[in-house]
């Protein structure tokens, strides 16, 4: 079966990163571990709480790679501990978030068991540019 992709249109030119990022944002939705929210709070400004029981600072790593936010956990197993009872998961994670243009982290920090990223939208400079046309002599450059 030929999948239909909304991005076929000629009018839109160079969008097949964007058709990329749909696709892994449709299979990634299904992950249920490691619950999050996402809070507006306030003009430009978004919050990503992530619920990380049993994870410190060492234990946690934020980074962005082009306008991709991940947020990796890996706990480091307790030396001898014999668990009678095993409720809190302490198993890795992955969780990626797609930023926006202009989108900025403006600090993370872990308060009681949340872990805390601050984002912030950067004003975007309105940008019109003149494109010179040239006679057809030119050859098809």
């Amino acid at each position: 079966m030929t999948r239909v992709s909304p991005f076929n249109s000629p009018l839109l030119l160079g969008f097949d990163r964007l058709e990329e990022v749909v696709d892994r944002l449709s299979r990634s939705s299904t992950e249920g571990y490691l619950p999050y929210n996402v809070v507006h709070t306030g003009d430009e400004r978004l919050r990503i709480s992530l619920a990380v029981a049993g994870f410190d600072e060492d234990d946690l790593d934020v980074t962005v790679e082009r306008n991709e936010l991940h947020i990796r956990g890996r706990q480091s197993e307790e030396n001898g501990a014999v668990y009678l009872y095993r409720g809190i998961a302490a198993r890795q994670f992955h969780r990626t978030f797609l930023l926006a243009d202009g989108i900025e982290i403006d600090g993370a920090r872990l308060d009681n068991g949340l872990l805390h990223i601050e984002l912030k939208r950067l004003a975007a400079p309105e940008i019109v540019r003149t494109v010179a046309i040239r006679s057809g002599n030119g050859g098809g450059q």
